[in-house]
């Protein structure tokens, strides 16, 4: 059974930066794709980042510049370092794993979805 376990959100003013770490187990962390998605209240749940497997990135517009994410396969960990924080990324944010393996960007193609983590930025 895969699991998935966000931590690493918080309150931070506008500027600011946080760190989410998603902690990954009951699956080949290494064959997987790892995405990053975000919810913020009365909206759908959107694209943020995405790593491979072999570690190409790809990010949504909104985070482009800003984000950064990575992995760790010895720790099955993926990292999501958000900078420059504004109002409008606050939301709930999800940890993703996708079997395929490759860039994927759509919530069907990630089987397995974390509790979500709650980012709010200040203004």
């Amino acid at each position: 059974q895969v699991q998935l376990v966000e931590s690493g959100g918080g309150l931070v003013q506008a500027g600011g930066s946080l760190r989410l770490s998603c902690a990954a187990s009951g699956l080949t962390f290494s064959t997987y794709a790892m995405g990053w998605f975000r919810q913020a209240p009365g909206k759908e749940r959107e694209f943020v980042a995405v790593i491979s497997w072999n570690i190409y990135t790809y990010y949504a517009n909104s985070a482009k510049g800003r984000f950064i994410i990575s992995r760790e396969n010895a720790k099955n960990t993926v990292i999501l370092q958000m900078n420059s924080l504004k109002p409008e990324d606050t939301a709930v944010y999800y940890c993703a794993a996708s079997p395929r393996g490759a860039i994927a960007t759509s919530t069907s193609d990630f089987r397995s979805w974390g509790q979500g983590t709650q980012v709010t930025v200040s203004s």
